[in-house]
């Protein structure tokens, strides 16, 4: 792609998912390469809204491969802790169901504590000294949950040494990959902030340094490509979708992840707390059960009555 626009030949963008769709309204094979090419210069020759790529600048260039890789790193992240926590669910359920293995402080507890036996043998207060010297924030109490776990559990599992080791390896690449991930923070933030569009950029509200730098890896830095706002929108999947059936037209439908959460949802709160409303009526309250409750009102007699 860089040959191309190096040479001054137009490129577009056409998605694949796109190229999968149309692909059955061409006649031959299923699926081949020679199919595939003839569908995509097709489509690149009728189709007047398909993107039009430029060549990246050095800096835009680095902020697109820093940020594919940091989303590579916290994927792989997050499934090291899905096995930690697997291993240690075999050996020692208490644990691993009082506390976060998102957080810094479990992490470093179990790297050289994964079983009962020796979390008993090192006790509370040796525990809590340990974790401050490694800086870790409330020592206190993880060593008071960490003991208490370990002595709610009374039962030695088979097979208990080797997994805690695998747990202790698993936690030793986590720990890594909060590393490299904190690394990789600064060096996108220095870059991002290279950028001459920064300050508009992170002048709106929610957009950090990652968020700007992700924003800029996917745009190139230039909005040209979009013929307009809502052209954008579309292109990161913000735009609202058609739910026409029958007689119900014209009424799209937002994402679920743009839906409008109720007051009660948004504030965290139970419906009997709500600050403008104190009595919510319970949501779960039946409808019968409502018309039970209710107080029956004695009917008028009518005009035409004795």
């Amino acid at each position: 792609m860089t040959l191309l626009l190096e040479r001054g030949q137009r490129v577009l963008y056409l998605p694949g998912v796109a190229v999968n769709r149309i692909a059955g309204a061409y006649r031959g094979e299923g699926k081949t390469d020679a199919k595939n090419a003839a569908v995509i210069a097709d489509q690149a020759r009728m189709r007047r809204d398909l993107r039009e790529l430029h060549l990246d600048d050095t800096l835009l260039a680095e902020l697109r491969m820093l940020t594919a890789h940091r989303a590579d790193l916290a994927a792989d992240r997050t499934r090291t802790i899905n096995r930690l926590r697997v291993r240690l669910l075999g050996i020692f359920p208490a644990l691993e169901r009082a506390f976060d293995f998102t957080n810094r402080g479990p992490l470093v507890l179990i790297s050289q504590f994964q079983t009962p036996a020796a979390l008993t043998a090192i006790g509370r207060e040796k525990l809590e000294l340990w974790l401050r010297e490694r800086k870790v924030r409330h020592a206190n109490k993880l060593a008071t949950a960490a003991i208490q776990a370990a002595e709610a559990q009374h039962v030695r599992v088979p097979g208990e040494a080797m997994a805690g080791e695998l747990v202790g390896r698993l936690t030793a690449n986590v720990i890594d990959l909060d590393q490299q991930l904190a690394e990789l923070d600064k060096l996108i933030a220095d870059r991002f902030h290279r950028h001459h569009h920064v300050k508009v950029i992170t002048s709106m509200v929610g957009i950090g340094d990652l968020l700007g730098a992700e924003f800029l890896a996917a745009t190139g830095g230039n909005l040209d490509g979009f013929a307009s706002a809502d052209h954008l929108a579309g292109y990161a999947g913000l735009a609202p979708t058609p739910r026409d059936s029958g007689r119900r037209v014209g009424k799209p439908a937002p994402p679920e992840a743009l839906q409008p959460p109720t007051p009660t949802r948004l504030l965290r709160i139970s419906p009997d707390q709500h600050p403008a409303q104190p009595l919510l009526q319970n949501p779960s309250t039946s409808a019968n059960e409502l018309r039970a409750n209710a107080t029956v009102k004695p009917s008028l007699p009518s005009p035409g009555a004795a």
